[in-house]
């Protein structure tokens, strides 16, 4: 059974939090240990084009239906780089879940993965039109990133009109994973994709809506709050639900087609989405 994000906050531990989910998502997928220096251990990931056949788990796939090849410790290295939106509307919440919160959860279960694989792991947070570097590749770099989310608060705004990442210049082959609303008031979130793409950097984003933002099944007279403004405007529900639906859902279409560039991967998610089986769709190349 999916664990459920309300499950997960009350633990108050995303450590925990994080190792469950990715307990979940990953059951049914063996790990085993070998001895040998350089080969601490072994662990599966998903067969890609120009793997050795030969290195394919033909026993597991009878069992799982996953072309899955074996990988040692040593190869597996790779950077990734998890990038936090902390802008205010980042503290949105639905049925006592804030996006933020559920935005912890999944970039904690992430590093988890990434720690298991001993992948190079780094956190940034964007805040107030800058790119911040919260937490460097390193050593204990998973520990000090889910210490990190689990003091992270969100405000303000995110407005940046010439986004840049100066440090993620490098040759290596890298994933950016980032976690927001991806809600703007002009093209800046798309400016900033634009900006880093690159042939060999993979750029995943997860964006975070709730059911309401995405079906305004709302009813009634209501006080509606623009949470990195403080502004307020009260409204009929039923008056602009038509309205509000079409503008989410032309908003929506529109980042898909902007986001259509080489490497880049959008997986737009609910609130109300199970943490676990999102990242598996994600792993598996699935669509959610």
């Amino acid at each position: 059974m999916p664990q459920l994000t309300s499950d997960l906050i009350r633990l108050n531990n995303l450590q925990l939090a994080s190792k469950l989910v990715s307990d979940e998502m990953m059951l049914g997928i063996q790990t085993s240990r070998r001895s040998g220096v350089g080969t601490e251990f072994e662990q599966y990931r998903h067969y890609e084009p120009g793997d050795d056949p030969k290195r394919i788990d033909w026993k597991l796939f009878a069992r799982s239906g996953h072309y899955l090849v074996r990988e040692s410790a040593t190869e597996s290295n790779q950077q990734i780089r998890l990038l936090l939106d902390l802008s205010g509307s980042m503290n949105y919440a639905e049925a006592g879940v804030s996006r933020l919160q559920y935005a912890q959860i999944l970039l904690a279960s992430l590093a988890y993965l990434g720690y298991r694989q001993n992948d190079q792991l780094s956190l940034y947070g964007l805040q107030n039109g800058a790119v911040q570097a919260l937490v460097p590749t390193g050593k204990q770099a998973f520990l000090k990133i889910v210490g990190t989310l689990e003091t992270s608060e969100a405000a303000g705004q995110w407005t940046i009109k010439q986004p840049s990442f100066p440090d993620f210049s490098r040759k290596q082959a890298e994933m950016l994973v980032l976690v927001s609303d991806f809600l703007q008031i002009g093209d800046e979130w798309i400016k900033l994709i634009q900006s880093i793409a690159a042939p060999r950097r993979e750029i995943v984003i997860f964006q975070i809506l709730g059911d309401q933002e995405l079906d305004f099944n709302l009813s009634g007279f209501y006080r509606f709050q623009d949470l990195e403004t403080g502004k307020e405007i009260e409204l009929q529900a039923d008056a602009v639900r038509d309205t509000v639906r079409q503008a989410a859902a032309d908003y929506l279409a529109k980042l898909d087609v902007a986001l259509r560039i080489p490497h880049v991967r959008l997986i737009r998610v609910r609130l109300s989405d199970p943490i676990g089986r999102v990242l598996s769709a994600f792993l598996t190349g699935k669509n959610f």
